[in-house]
């Protein structure tokens, strides 16, 4: 009986040395996976605020760019205002002097087709002005928006 009793001791210990190597490995598997989803998650975290920076950073040259717009656009105006101001009070002060009704037809016609002019000319200037401060602004984001794509795709 004794041997038997060895037997079913030897085998119990083994039994319970496989059973503690393999609660040992499923610990250290389970400590490795957790470990490394920690990592993956900070890494990830790291690269969301890095592309979180980035898109601020952006916005802010948007911001910028459109700022510069509106000021251009604001010179412009004033300027023409101010050109159109003045060639009204000129042309006002010929249109006084005509000494016919017919040089006054002559110089009102001179004067209508003067403004006319330059405020097609104006409003070519402020929609090309317009049309390069909406590029500028847009593009910051554009790029952006194009490296996300990129991003989203190299990760596929």
């Amino acid at each position: 009986m004794s041997d038997a009793t060895e037997t079913v001791k030897q085998t119990a210990a083994k039994a319970q040395a496989q059973v503690k190597a393999q609660a040992e490995a499923i610990q250290k598997a389970s400590t490795t996976a957790f470990k490394d989803g920690v990592e993956r998650s900070l890494s990830s975290l790291t690269e969301l605020n890095a592309q979180g920076k980035k898109n601020l950073e952006a916005v802010v040259e948007s911001a910028a760019a459109a700022q510069k717009g509106a000021e251009a656009l604001s010179q412009q105006n004033l300027a023409y205002g101010k050109k159109s101001w003045e060639e009204n009070v000129s042309a006002a002060q010929s249109l006084s002097q005509a000494r016919s009704v017919q040089e006054l037809f002559e110089l009102q016609t001179a004067w209508a087709k003067s403004a006319t002019e330059a405020y097609l000319a104006h409003l070519n200037q402020t929609s090309e002005t317009l049309t390069a401060s909406l590029k500028n602004s847009f593009q910051p984001i554009n790029a952006r928006v194009s490296a996300a794509v990129e991003g989203f795709q190299s990760a596929r």
